[in-house]
């Protein structure tokens, strides 16, 4: 038996709350029932009331309370929910959290949601569930529900889902209770960065980084990919980084439609994990269809990846820029790292005879990259493409004695 946890604004949807703990107990979990409402009195009682929820977060509720702000209240207790639920789940009193909101209670919600571990089963039933979710997940593994109607009394839709809801979140413990393997035997992760333009390299470096005993956790650099490999870095679970695709500071640096923000790179660095970095598919910036591009780059070098996506090559210029920026974030590094260069082609369409061929952006790039590194950080320059064999084996061999060299200095 499981305890999860049930929480939401129990001053307006108390009602809905409890069915859901009825229904996880009737399933045969504990639920544990907390209000995180505060413009009225709880509709049922809870088993933790709001200001023991508020406390955690140094909010002096009362006061709060007076102002009668519901602004003001949904902002105070999206900050200290995260910190008791986070404290609950680290304490092992929770194995799983639901909830059910509107805008307000599901920015409560998902906020606490946010700072559970990623793997702990987390429903979020809301009325905004169809729409964009990206403010509300972030990078976490957040199951959104939409609620169908409002969440707004018990009927025969509402009560429906609900007990889906209540059912999901108790499958999802009961799963990883049945699939748990002893942490012991689990193999230590590096996790690696990759495009359809970077596959080959990191498919080879991750075969001969998985034979030397490792689990490689691959992400798509499509910007929501990066933020959540350095949400997984920070955690500090991560053994190392083959970061070989660093293309999403070219959207960020240009503009494009998949960049992961201004601190992309910077986990690694801080932690001091050992890394390898590369400056893969940093020749193209991401657009929508060809009629989303901005007209203010009429007359650059394109190619329509799919219909869905055109890419944009790089000047010189920007590729220059590039590099000052990431040696820039690779000079944060407390731990080992090495950077390699391809100096052939940073991506299929940037070989010989293919459309984003450009020696001298290329150069450019690369030049930047070198010369703004800090004394003593190791620079590989191989006379082949990003996808060549020996590229990906230098890559895996690389971090592979980062790792080593991080562990003899611990």
């Amino acid at each position: 038996m499981k305890t999860i946890a049930v929480f939401g604004t129990l001053d307006t949807k108390g009602e809905e709350h409890a069915f859901v703990a009825r229904a996880i107990r009737a399933l045969g979990h504990e639920a544990l029932l907390i209000d995180v409402g505060g413009l009225g009195p709880p509709q049922v009682v809870p088993d933790i009331p709001r200001e023991e929820v508020a406390a955690a977060g140094g909010i002096d509720f009362p006061g709060l309370a007076e102002k009668k702000d519901r602004g003001a209240m949904i902002a105070a207790l999206a900050a200290a929910a995260p910190r008791f639920l986070a404290r609950l789940a680290a304490k092992g009193r929770i194995q799983g959290a639901v909830s059910l909101g509107g805008t307000g209670g599901t920015a409560i919600g998902t906020a606490a949601m946010r700072a559970l571990p990623m793997g702990f089963p987390k429903v979020m039933v809301s009325t905004v569930a169809s729409g964009n979710v990206a403010p509300y997940v972030g990078v976490k593994d957040i199951v959104m529900v939409p609620s169908i109607v409002d969440v707004s009394g018990l009927n025969r839709v509402s009560r429906e889902v609900f007990t889906q809801a209540a059912g999901a979140v108790c499958g999802m413990v009961e799963a990883i209770s049945a699939l748990a393997e002893d942490s012991a035997a689990e193999r230590p992760l590096i996790v690696a960065s990759m495009f359809g333009n970077t596959t080959k390299a990191v498919d080879c470096a991750r075969q001969r980084l998985e034979a030397a005993g490792y689990e490689v956790l691959v992400f798509h650099a499509t910007g929501t990919g990066g933020r959540t490999m350095e949400s997984l870095i920070e955690t500090g679970l991560v053994a190392g980084v083959l970061d070989i695709t660093t293309t999403e500071w070219a959207d960020e640096l240009v503009g494009g439609v998949l960049n992961a923000g201004p601190t992309r790179l910077e986990a690694a660095a801080r932690k001091g994990v050992p890394a390898i970095v590369t400056p893969g598919c940093l020749d193209m910036v991401n657009f929508g269809p060809p009629e989303s591009v901005p007209a203010k780059f009429k007359g650059r070098t394109f190619y329509p990846h799919n219909p869905q996506v055109t890419l944009m090559r790089t000047t010189p210029g920007e590729c220059a820029e590039l590099g000052r920026i990431i040696a820039g974030k690779i000079n944060l590094s407390t731990g080992p790292v090495t950077v390699l260069l391809p100096l052939r082609a940073v991506s299929v369409i940037s070989e010989s005879g293919q459309p984003f061929h450009d020696p001298a952006a290329d150069a450019a790039l690369f030049e930047g990259l070198a010369t703004h590194l800090r004394p003593g950080i190791p620079v590989q320059r191989l006379d082949c493409t990003i996808n060549a064999p020996e590229f990906a084996e230098a890559c895996a061999r690389e971090l592979l004695a980062n790792i080593a060299k991080a562990r003899r200095q611990a």
